[in-house]
């Protein structure tokens, strides 16, 4: 992996007005990925998209993204508050240089983050971004700038949301209308917050909204795909088929049946696959996933002869995975569900609109499709830490957990990993005992906590 130190594992994070989100590396950001992205032999100015969610930061930080790119002789088109997808969408459709979108996710309000697409729609790689990262501290990019002549302009993209609404309505199958169905969904006061129910409410459902009145502050704040128990009882209430959960920039989905209960992404993964392959529309039968994925996704696809492909955690990293080999389906436990033959990356609108397909052609509802996988027991727990030390360099956390996967053999596994946007360590252990990896796992985060706990 190529060495970055502002890019993270999805795009940039942090707080606005700190490092790396201070306003003048925004700017340096700006002009960078202009720079790299520009066509000189092009006849027309270069373009790159904008997009945000719904902080109250986004306006600042776009702003200043704006200065950098017409700095370097490229316009800038604004779209406004959209989901993730749609600017991957956007991007590609309008034939952009590149688009990029303003979110910090699932996090609160308080920190802000910047994603970059490249003209197909894809996030950049890693070795892409420390190019960048180089750029923007280089006296290359100063000796770039445009003189006043060729500057570029900034306008507003005003059809941004119904272009995108009629992306996401096209992934559905045109036979099929949702006539009948009754949805409840948390835009988690989110960047979908307009456009979700427009799309459901088009195709025909009985829609019933809520996180959808976004202040600046409150996205994400107890609502949305972090916490899907907020809408078991709204689903309850207005006896809905399901009730969809999305999060701050819409890119994942978590699920909840007409029963009440939760859907994560790998019952998601595990019904759409199943159906897939049952249409032969699941290329090479293979599904792509990560370490996080439940154990029990495994052994329900190796009943059905589909094979599991691994990749890093992170939806880029399991999109490029699921190109490298050829795949066309993959995701992740938190609800980034990827359909490479409908969209570029994750999109927590379209994954929704693919599981009502689902259960529309098998004619059942999401608790008997969901519920075809057994799933082990499975704990995680996350643990604020003040640095990202090496795990092997903790005194006594290796000799510990090579206690624990022996103890564990072939029924179970550990998984341990810093996140790639925060100061936060993850501790994840499966097995047939809920006590026992109760047990494991806490041995196991007790062991950071002493050394570099926060």
């Amino acid at each position: 992996m190529s060495k970055r130190k502002i890019f993270g594992t999805d795009g940039i994070r942090g707080i606005p007005n700190q490092e790396p989100l201070t306003m003048e590396n925004v700017l340096e950001l700006g002009r960078a990925v202009a720079y790299l992205f520009r066509d000189e032999t092009a006849k027309h100015k270069g373009k790159i998209l904008i997009g945000r969610d719904t902080r109250s930061s986004g306006y600042m930080l776009e702003m200043a993204l704006g200065a950098g790119i017409t700095s370097m002789g490229l316009d800038v088109f604004f779209v406004s508050a959209l989901p993730t997808p749609a600017i991957a969408f956007l991007a590609k459709d309008m034939r952009a240089d590149a688009g990029i979108i303003i979110s910090a996710s699932h996090n609160p309000y308080s920190d802000n983050g910047i994603k970059i697409f490249d003209k197909d729609g894809f996030k950049l790689k890693d070795e892409v971004e420390a190019k960048i990262e180089s750029l923007m501290f280089s006296d290359e990019l100063h000796q770039g700038f445009s003189p006043p002549e060729r500057l570029g302009m900034v306008m507003d993209l005003l059809d941004a949301k119904s272009r995108y609404i009629v992306f996401a309505k096209r992934s559905f199958p045109r036979d099929m209308t949702l006539e009948g169905i009754k949805v409840v969904i948390d835009c988690a006061n989110g960047a979908a917050y307009e456009v979700a129910y427009t799309i459901f409410h088009e195709l025909g459902a009985d829609v019933v909204m809520t996180g959808n009145d976004p202040n600046g502050v409150n996205i994400n704040d107890n609502c949305g795909a972090l916490h899907p128990e907020n809408i078991i009882e709204l689903v309850k209430k207005h006896k809905a088929d399901m009730g969809i959960s999305l999060d701050g920039d819409a890119d994942r989905v978590i699920l909840v049946d007409e029963k009440g209960k939760i859907v994560d992404g790998d019952a998601i993964m595990c019904m759409i696959a199943l159906q897939l392959k049952a249409n032969n529309e699941l290329t090479k039968n293979t599904v792509v996933v990560t370490p996080m994925s439940n154990f029990g996704l495994g052994v329900i696809m190796k009943e059905h002869d589909i094979s599991l492909v691994e990749a890093a955690v992170g939806d880029r990293y399991v999109v490029e995975r699921m190109r490298d080999g050829g795949y066309n389906f993959g995701g992740e436990q938190s609800g980034h569900i990827i359909f490479l033959d409908h969209t570029t990356t994750g999109d927590g609108i379209i994954a929704a609109l693919q599981v009502l397909s689902c259960m529309l052609r098998a004619k059942k509802p999401l608790s008997e499709l969901s519920n075809v996988m057994k799933r082990y027991p499975q704990v995680l727990k996350n643990i604020k830490v003040k640095e990202k030390m090496p795990f092997e360099k903790i005194p006594n956390f290796t000799k510990r957990l090579e206690e624990i996967k022996n103890e564990l053999g072939t029924k179970g596994r550990v998984f341990v990993r810093y996140s790639g946007t925060e100061l936060i360590a993850r501790v994840m252990v499966e097995g047939e005992s809920e006590d026992k990896i109760k047990r494991y796992t806490d041995d196991l985060i007790n062991i950071i906590q002493l050394r570099i706990g926060a």
